[in-house]
């Protein structure tokens, strides 16, 4: 009798597309761990070791994701850059007045920074970066106050803002916003949710331009 090929189920090689989704969920895992601890203790203080011990590895095993702590710390705000981009792009997407798109970016970005890889968006510190990386980073940062001060000159532009200075008014907004990376507790009484709301609101209503009700034939 011929021999029979051995059948792929037993083969000690995992598949090429399961190895590197194994993969990339161990280097996700990384990441999550890592930016936990730099949040807690603060990226200088936090090492590599610590992580290694939180995901139950050795520290050399990390090596085989990433170069470095340097490395995991760029891509931790790389994944919350990564949503603001998301958002944006799909409010850009979807049109509307300038108020409406504001709102809906105030809501969308307070979310993302209640998240943790959203919070090292105004929680690290780009110096800590190659000059390469940093150069990243403040780019992406003058491009959001740049898609803020859009949203409220458009605004103004439509009739749906008041007239006001977009640069201190967007300086104003994403000021307010950007704590929350710093104060927000997901075990708090308000969700995420409820605080995007509301500061959706509360941080346009001085800018909302009021609507004149129109006098009815008689």
């Amino acid at each position: 009798m011929d021999a029979q090929p051995p059948s792929s189920d037993t083969s000690p090689w995992m598949p090429f597309e399961s190895r590197r989704r194994a993969r990339d969920e161990k280097r996700e895992a990384v990441l999550r761990t890592a930016v936990a601890l730099f949040l807690e203790q603060g990226y200088h203080r936090a090492t590599l070791n610590e992580v290694a011990e939180r995901l139950n590895i050795t520290k050399p095993a990390l090596y085989n994701y990433f170069r470095g702590k340097e490395e995991i710390l760029f891509e931790c705000w790389s994944l919350g850059q990564e949503q603001v981009d998301g958002f944006i792009a799909a409010i850009n997407a979807g049109g509307g007045t300038g108020l409406a798109k504001l709102r809906k970016l105030i809501r969308a970005y307070a979310e993302v920074l209640a998240t943790d890889f959203g919070a090292s968006l105004v929680r690290f510190d780009p110096r800590d970066l190659t000059e390469t990386n940093s150069r990243t980073v403040r780019a992406a940062k003058r491009s959001i106050d740049h898609t803020f001060r859009n949203y409220i000159a458009d605004g103004i532009a439509d009739g749906s803002i008041k007239p006001c200075d977009p640069k201190l008014s967007a300086f104003a907004i994403a000021g307010s916003l950007n704590w929350i990376g710093h104060w927000f507790q997901r075990d708090g009484p308000l969700s995420a949710e409820v605080i995007a709301e509301n500061f959706a609101v509360q941080l346009t209503e001085g800018l909302a331009a009021k609507r004149t009700r129109k006098k009815k034939a008689r």
